[in-house]
């Protein structure tokens, strides 16, 4: 796990950064996954320094029956899609197996919807056998991250690596389980929120994630197929 006191100008900034951390990756040829919207920006530039495919990686939560802000699990995004369930509080509430299924393919169908409005009809790629690296302009609880990384274990990647510019370290103790390694270049104290550890932290808006992934189409290709790397597991 590599960490180190930093702070950032914007996203660009951040995945030029982190970009030059994770470039011992670059020869597996991996898949840099990127969490919409705020991700993307972070993601673009490491996927332009690696050479790596770009793609993005929608998580959408299911809530609990009459309490949807009560996420009971998650739905991870992918060409097989994962369900991704608390089972502390599925076993406290039992919802029945006809709503949770009922609540994935309602969160499916968003997921489909929002990536078809960023790439169209292009399909998400492949994870199975590759080296992934998941990326977000930064972590406060984690929830999503771990989620994430948990229905993309599912899918057997080679290996599992979280790329994010900023932490608290709780949430990376929490996190690192689910994963190969974490790079992450700051894990300040006190911590705050992310956007405290950014000089520019605008909302990333729909067009710009739509023309960074127009403008991220030729990396990864420009070598052949994708490669498979070795997995080396920490």
């Amino acid at each position: 796990m590599a960490a180190h006191t930093a702070g950032f100008h914007d996203r660009r900034e951040a995945g030029r950064r982190l970009a030059a951390a994770l470039a011992p990756l670059a020869a597996a040829h991996p898949l840099v996954l990127a969490l919409p919207r705020g991700g993307v920006p972070v993601a673009f530039e490491v996927a332009k320094a690696l050479d790596a495919e770009l793609d993005l990686l929608f998580v959408r939560k299911i809530g609990a029956p009459g309490y949807e802000e009560l996420g009971i699990g998650a739905v991870v995004d992918g060409a097989d899609p994962q369900l991704v369930l608390n089972e502390d509080i599925v076993q406290q509430l039992a919802p029945s197996p006809h709503y949770i299924r009922a609540e994935m393919q309602r969160q499916l169908a968003e997921i489909e919807r929002r990536r078809s409005s960023y790439v169209g009809g292009r399909a998400p790629a492949e994870v199975t056998g590759r080296t992934v690296i998941v990326i977000d302009d930064g972590i406060a609880t984690g929830g999503t991250v771990k989620a994430a990384l948990k229905g993309l274990r599912k899918n057997r990647p080679a290996r599992l690596v979280l790329g994010i510019p900023v932490a608290p370290g709780e949430s990376i103790a929490e996190i690192s389980p689910e994963c190969d390694d974490i790079v992450c270049l700051a894990q300040p104290e006190p911590f705050y929120a992310v956007g405290a550890h950014y000089a520019v932290f605008d909302q990333t808006t729909d067009e710009e994630v739509v023309r960074l992934l127009r403008d991220a189409a030729p990396f990864g290709h420009l070598r052949g197929s994708p490669g498979h790397g070795s997995a080396v597991r920490r």
